[in-house]
C-alpha cells in the first residue's frame, strides 16, 4: 500500500487506533474521510481538516446511505479501512449474560466490515491503486478467555481477508493485526502498562506500511507473540501467559 496521495475512508475513526491512524495518514499527504456515530466528535475533526460522515456500522441501511454520501463527495476514494469494532467481556456459562452481547459483537465486527466492503468494492475496482485494509487482532490467533465473541470475530476477519485476497485481482487486501493497545476499547485498557502505547503502535504501523508496500499483514513486534504462537510451537504456553497476565482475564 502506498501511504501518500490516497483518498481514504476510515469508519470508526473518531477515537482510539482509528483516529490516530487517520491523523498519521493525513500527515502523509492523504485525503482522509473519518466516519463515526458521534456528531460532536465529527464536528471537531472537521475542524482538523478531515472529511467526515456520520455512519453506524452496525446498521446495514446506514452503511449504504453513508457509502453513497462518501462516494458522491469523494469520487477519487481508493482506500477503505474497515476499522470499526467493539470488544465486550462475556460469561459463556450464563446464556442470559452472553447472547445479546455476542450478537452485537458479531454484527459490528463481522457483518460491519462485510457490508462496508460490499458497499465500496464496485467503486474500488475501478480506481488506481485500490486497497482494502481489514483490522483483525492478535486475539484472532490466541484467545483471551473473557472475550470469546471478539476473538471469534477477529478470527473471521483474518480468514475473510485471506479469502477475498484470492478473489480480488485489482484490489490489494492488507490485514492490520493489532496487539493490546492503550485505548478505551475495554475498561482499564488505556492505563494498562502491558498494552502498547497508542502513539508507538501507530508509528510502527506507518513505518511498516512505508517499508513493506506489498505486505499482506501488518504485524508490529508486540503482536508476534500471539500471531506466531502456532508456528513457533508454543501455543499452549502463550494462551496460559496471555490469560494469566491480562487484567481482564480473571474477571
Amino acid at each position: 500500500m502506498n501511504i501518500t496521495g490516497n483518498t481514504i475512508f476510515i469508519p470508526g475513526a473518531t477515537s482510539g487506533i482509528g483516529l490516530a491512524l487517520a491523523r498519521a495518514l493525513r500527515d502523509k499527504g492523504n485525503t482522509v474521510v473519518v466516519g463515526g456515530r458521534r456528531t460532536e466528535l465529527l464536528d471537531e475533526l472537521k475542524g482538523e481538516g478531515f472529511g467526515t460522515v456520520r455512519i453506524d456500522t452496525a446498521d446495514a441501511a446506514d452503511i449504504e446511505r453513508a457509502a453513497e454520501d462518501v462516494l458522491r463527495r469523494y469520487p477519487d476514494l481508493n482506500v477503505l479501512v474497515a476499522m470499526a469494532g467493539i470488544m465486550r467481556a462475556e460469561d459463556w456459562t450464563r446464556p442470559e449474560d452472553f447472547l445479546a452481547t455476542a450478537e452485537t459483537v458479531i454484527t459490528t465486527n463481522v457483518l460491519g466490515p462485510i457490508r462496508l466492503i460490499a458497499a465500496f468494492i464496485g467503486h474500488l475496482q475501478a480506481q488506481p491503486d485500490p486497497t482494502i485494509v481489514t483490522v483483525s487482532s492478535g486475539l484472532a490467533f490466541t484467545p483471551l478467555k473473557v472475550t470469546p465473541s471478539y476473538n471469534a470475530s477477529k478470527a473471521a476477519i483474518h480468514m475473510l481477508s485471506e479469502s477475498i485476497r484470492l478473489q480480488y485481482t485489482k484490489v490489494r487486501v492488507v490485514e492490520l493485526v493489532p496487539p493490546s493497545v492503550q485505548t478505551d476499547l475495554m475498561p482499564g485498557q488505556r492505563d494498562n502498562e502491558r498494552a502498547l502505547p497508542l502513539d508507538d503502535f501507530v508509528a510502527e504501523v506507518m513505518a511498516l506500511l512505508e517499508s513493506q508496500p506489498d505486505a499482506k499483514e501488518i504485524l508490529v513486534e508486540r503482536v508476534k507473540f500471539l500471531r506466531e504462537a502456532v508456528q513457533r510451537g508454543d501455543y499452549d504456553h502463550v494462551v496460559t501467559v496471555l490469560n494469566a497476565t491480562d487484567p481482564h482475564a480473571n474477571k
